[in-house]
């Protein structure tokens, strides 16, 4: 009994089918096999009491004329008979007038039969005198002696031969089944098996769905859960992702507040001082001591700025702006400060306007920010080109320079605040970028083009200006209370 609560599906169906298929085989066999041998039994004693109405029949003029050697050889050839034990012909008075006999194995069955004077048209009045017998009695008697031993035989060796066939059977539905109880089993196991994967950590694994409609369905909901689960703890990881973001991100804004409060008004109250020094003490404004130190303050302060813009994000004032000329503003200004015999800055826009509800300052710098990484990737020689391009539901400025490109690493975290593989950088340009277009419903992709270098998309989406002014004032309700 723990042996078969221990087996497994497989070995419990080979083994129901193991039991099912014997028995049906010994109990078809055993029914089958008596059937046989009582038939063949009863068409054998119907073929000896067939030789008996014969030899009837041949030895009546023997007995009439008392011919032994006739009647001999009578006997002597129903013996060669298979199974015929002893052939013996009487006449009426119970003289034995032939015989003969053999030794066979096994208990003797005896069927006799009358000899009686054949009817002719003439009459046989004449006959039964000859015969002795004037009341029309018989004349003779047959006995035969026989046994069964030979159809014994016949049904073992029938027996045997149907043993050895429903064996064969049986292994050939045994191996049939076993394929068949192996192709649903193994559905089972597998789906098992990923299950025992899944619990330990492999969420990424999935069930084969196999050829059976039952398990194939019961693989895919196995899976659909699976994805379910892995779709809801890929949320649950954005979700915390998001949470860390904003935690840190109001540690960076306290941070920020502490910095202007404590940093930002003595870098002031030093730039002006410095100012006042170089006038009282007429210093030339080609001193090299002096111009590191301005360069010093004013790098502190841009990062000062930074940290507090990026931490304080202004809410977008949506209001009606031509996105085309936002850009225009925007290359313009980069021209003047980049544009030069080693670096060219490119750009394509339409002229048509392509209105839309934005917050064109925020918007600026946010471009600002893409562009200029783009002049400092490309070190100040080559092209950068930018193109806008409008499209039924989507505004888009493509971004492109000549340098090094992005590396994968890079890829992965270029918008993450605070990342930055410049010895210089802090990490927010990019991020407070990705912070303005998201805050307009659009997106930023980074990646690399073919001419090798890097290539920026930002997606705005065009939608109907009563949408925006409705979801603005939707925000602005929702914020107030």
């Amino acid at each position: 009994m723990n042996l078969f609560r221990k087996a497994g599906i497989h070995a419990r169906l080979l083994a129901a089918a193991v039991m099912v298929i014997s028995s049906s085989t010994f109990i078809l066999g055993y029914f089958g096999l008596n059937l046989v041998n009582r038939l063949v039994s009863e068409r054998f004693d119907q073929q000896i009491d067939y030789m008996a109405e014969q030899l009837a029949i041949n030895a009546e003029l023997g007995i009439l004329i008392d011919e032994h050697s006739l009647l001999d050889g009578l006997a002597r050839s129903v013996l060669n008979e298979k199974d015929v034990v002893s052939v013996e012909i009487e006449d009426s008075e119970g003289r034995l007038l032939a015989q003969r006999s053999r030794d066979l194995k096994g208990p003797l069955l005896i069927t006799e039969k009358e000899v009686v004077l054949s009817r002719t048209e003439t009459g046989d009045a004449d006959l039964e005198i000859f015969a002795g017998s004037s009341n029309g009695g018989p004349v003779g008697l047959v006995r035969i002696k026989y046994t069964r031993e030979g159809i014994k035989e016949l049904a073992a060796t029938m027996a045997q031969g149907f043993v050895l066939l429903s064996l064969g059977l049986a292994a050939i539905f045994c191996v049939i089944f076993f394929f068949i109880s192996r192709s649903l089993v193994l559905p089972v196991v597998s789906l098992a098996k990923v299950a025992k994967q899944v619990s330990k950590g492999e969420t990424s694994v999935r069930a084969a769905t196999g050829t059976i409609p039952e398990t194939r369905m019961l693989a895919l909901s196995f899976n659909e859960m699976l994805d379910s689960i892995q779709e809801g703890r890929e949320a649950l990881i954005r979700a915390q992702d998001r949470l860390s973001r904003q935690a840190a991100l109001a540690e960076v804004g306290k941070f920020s507040m502490m910095i202007a409060h404590e940093v930002k008004n003595p870098l002031a109250i030093i730039k002006s001082s410095l100012d006042m020094l170089k006038q009282d003490m007429d210093i030339p404004a080609d001193n090299l001591l002096l111009n590191y130190t301005e360069e010093e303050l004013t790098r502190l302060n841009t990062l000062i700025e930074s940290f507090l813009m990026f931490s304080r994000p202004a809410k977008p004032k949506l209001v009606s702006t031509d996105l085309n000329q936002v850009v225009e503003q925007v290359v313009i200004g980069f021209k003047l400060q980049y544009d030069s015999g080693t670096l060219k800055i490119n750009c394509s826009i339409p002229s048509k306007e392509c209105i839309a509800m934005a917050d064109a300052d925020l918007l600026s710098r946010g471009l600002s920010n893409i562009i200029r990484n783009a002049c400092d990737a490309s070190m100040d020689q080559g092209n950068i080109h930018v193109d806008v391009e409008v499209k039924p539901s989507f505004w888009t400025v493509q971004v492109r320079d000549y340098g090094k490109g992005i590396d994968q690493e890079t890829l992965e975290n270029l918008f993450e605040p605070f990342y930055t593989t410049k010895a210089k950088g802090t990490g927010l340009g990019l991020a407070f970028a990705d912070q303005v277009v998201k805050a307009h419903g659009g997106m930023i992709t980074a990646g690399n083009h073919a001419d090798m270098g890097a290539v920026f998309i930002v997606k705005i989406p065009l939608e109907p200006l009563e949408h925006k002014n409705e979801d603005r004032i939707a925000n602005d309700a929702y914020i107030d209370s």
